[in-house]
């Protein structure tokens, strides 16, 4: 389809004999906020990064913004975001620094002035030229949420961005992804925490033991029930219960 940005078919990945995420396959369209849920070890990030070019698949295929992340990962990263699982700045660096770091590799014009728009958006200017090591957890996540924005990407690939952030920063940011994609942005989104699912995402997928359990629009997920807490876990304990062959 013209409008999909991320393809996969039978997407794998196995580490040793344990298989991560075993014959995946959707495609995500652009404009779509992706929304992948799921327990503790389910597989999110393993897809993520395969997606993102941090991970080859064992078999498979992807295709992401034209381009297939395990043979083209360098071009995969050049136009794309991601704020990963944990958020890691360089401890040597202060705020200010990083985010022109990030300015320069990107070849970015105005970084001087990207910076300070997202300094002054997270309301960071007290510790911009602290060194990393010595930021709070909160504040390194802002600068990872910072940098993966801060070249106007087509996709951003977000790795449980709410984490360490308190209500006030998690609805900026909320509002921040809301602007992204109606200024055309797509955001693949792996999350633990399903409200925030549940009333952003316009598309949810449920992982579990590396399949994929489920899909579909909250609304289409929800239908047996009341809320996406209570769909997730019916699923999950559906897709858990043994068979009668595993008895």
């Amino acid at each position: 389809m013209p409008d999909c940005i991320i393809s996969m078919k039978n997407l794998t990945r196995k580490f040793d004999d344990f298989i991560a995420d075993n014959s995946i396959s959707m495609d995500i369209k652009k404009g779509e906020l992706f929304g992948l849920i799921g327990p503790n070890g389910a597989g999110k990030t393993t897809l993520l990064k395969m997606l993102s070019g941090q991970l080859e698949a064992t078999s498979g295929s992807a295709r992401v913004l034209g381009f297939d992340p395990s043979k083209e990962s360098l071009n995969v990263k050049r136009y794309i975001g991601i704020v990963p699982e944990i958020e890691m700045p360089p401890s040597f660096l202060t705020g200010v620094e990083y985010l022109q770091y990030v300015g320069l590799i990107r070849n970015l014009d105005d970084i001087d002035e990207r910076v300070m728009h997202w300094i002054e958006f997270l309301d960071m200017k007290d510790v911009q030229n602290v060194p990393g090591k010595d930021l709070s957890k909160g504040t390194r996540q802002k600068l990872m949420i910072a940098a993966a924005f801060i070249h106007e990407p087509k996709l951003v690939f977000l790795d449980e961005p709410f984490i360490g952030l308190d209500p006030l920063y998690q609805k900026k940011i909320k509002e921040h992804m809301i602007k992204y994609l109606d200024d055309g942005g797509t955001i693949f989104m792996c999350t633990h925490i399903l409200e925030i699912a549940e009333k952003m995402c316009t598309i949810i997928s449920i992982i579990n033991r590396g399949g994929i359990v489920s899909t579909g629009t909250p609304k289409e997920l929800i239908a047996k029930d009341k809320t996406l807490d209570s769909a997730f876990l019916r699923l999950i304990q559906t897709e858990d219960k043994p068979s009668e062959s595993e008895k």
